[in-house]
C-alpha cells in the first residue's frame, strides 16, 4: 500500500462529488455542451472543455455564450445545456469503475453524503438507477444560500448535515473546481481521474487513476472489517 497518511487515516464523513468521481456523466456534459452550441450554430474556443469541466451549469452556460460572442445567449444556453444533458444521462447512466464498491465499503464506517453541481433531481435519479442513493444520507446542490463549486459551501453544507468537521472528513473528487471547492473548506481530497495539472494534484492528499485502485479498496474494505467487528 502507497505510504501516505490519508490510507491510514479514518474519516468521520466522506462526501463524494457525482459527475465524474461516481458517475460517468462528464462525457455527456461534454456532449451536451458539444450540441447546445452546435444547435445554436456557435464555436466555443480552444480549450473550452477543460475550463467547463466541473463548473455549474448556469455558470457554464454564460461561459459558452461569452466564448462565442454571444453574451445574450447566456440564458438560452444554459437551458438547452441542462435538457441536453437530461437526455442523454437518462438515456444513458453509468457509474466510474469501482464507485459502487467503494460507496458500499464506506458506507459502513462513515456516513456518506454528495455534493454536486448539478441539480438535485439529476443527482437523485443517476443515483437511484444506479443503486447507490440509499447509501447517502445526504444530498447538496446549489441554491439560494449555497454557492456552486469552486466555492465551499457544498461542501461545508455536507459535512455539517453529516455532523462532523471538515478537518475530521473526506472528499472524493474529480476536477480542478471541485478539488478547490474542497480545500476551501478544510476537507481532505481524494483525487480521482486523469491526473490534472500539477498544482492542482499537489492540492490532493492523494490521486488515483479510478476508484477501484487496490490501494483505496484495501483501505476501505478494512475500515469496514473493523467498523463491522465493533
Amino acid at each position: 500500500m502507497r505510504r501516505t497518511p490519508l490510507l491510514s487515516w479514518t474519516p468521520d464523513a466522506i462526501v463524494f462529488d457525482c459527475d465524474g468521481t461516481l458517475m460517468d456523466t462528464e462525457r455527456h456534459w461534454q456532449d451536451a455542451r458539444e450540441l447546445t452550441l452546435r444547435d445554436h450554430g456557435l464555436r466555443a474556443r480552444p480549450g473550452f472543455a477543460e475550463r467547463a469541466k466541473g463548473v455549474h451549469y448556469t455558470q457554464c452556460g454564460r461561459l459558452m455564450a461569452d466564448e462565442a460572442g454571444r453574451p445574450d445567449l447566456g440564458a438560452a444556453l444554459t437551458d438547452a445545456l441542462l435538457e441536453h444533458f437530461r437526455a442523454l444521462v437518462a438515456a444513458d447512466p453509468v457509474t466510474m469503475p469501482g464507485a459502487a464498491e467503494l460507496v458500499a465499503h464506506a458506507a459502513a464506517f462513515a456516513p456518506l453524503a454528495v455534493a454536486s453541481n448539478c441539480p438535485a433531481d439529476v443527482v437523485e435519479t443517476c443515483l437511484s438507477t444506479a443503486g447507490l442513493l440509499a447509501y447517502f444520507d445526504h444530498i447538496v446542490v446549489p441554491d439560494s444560500a449555497v454557492r456552486p463549486k469552486p466555492a465551499p459551501d457544498v461542501y461545508l453544507t455536507a459535512v455539517r448535515l453529516c455532523g462532523a468537521k471538515p478537518a475530521h472528513s473526506l472528499a472524493v473528487e474529480d476536477s480542478a473546481c471541485g478539488v478547490q471547492a474542497a480545500v476551501r473548506a478544510g476537507l481532505r481530497v481524494l483525487g480521482v481521474g486523469p491526473r490534472p495539472e500539477p498544482v492542482v494534484a499537489a492540492t490532493t492528499d492523494l490521486w488515483v487513476d479510478r476508484l477501484d485502485d487496490p490501494d483505496v479498496t484495501a483501505w476501505a474494505t478494512h475500515r469496514e472489517s473493523r467498523a463491522l467487528a465493533h
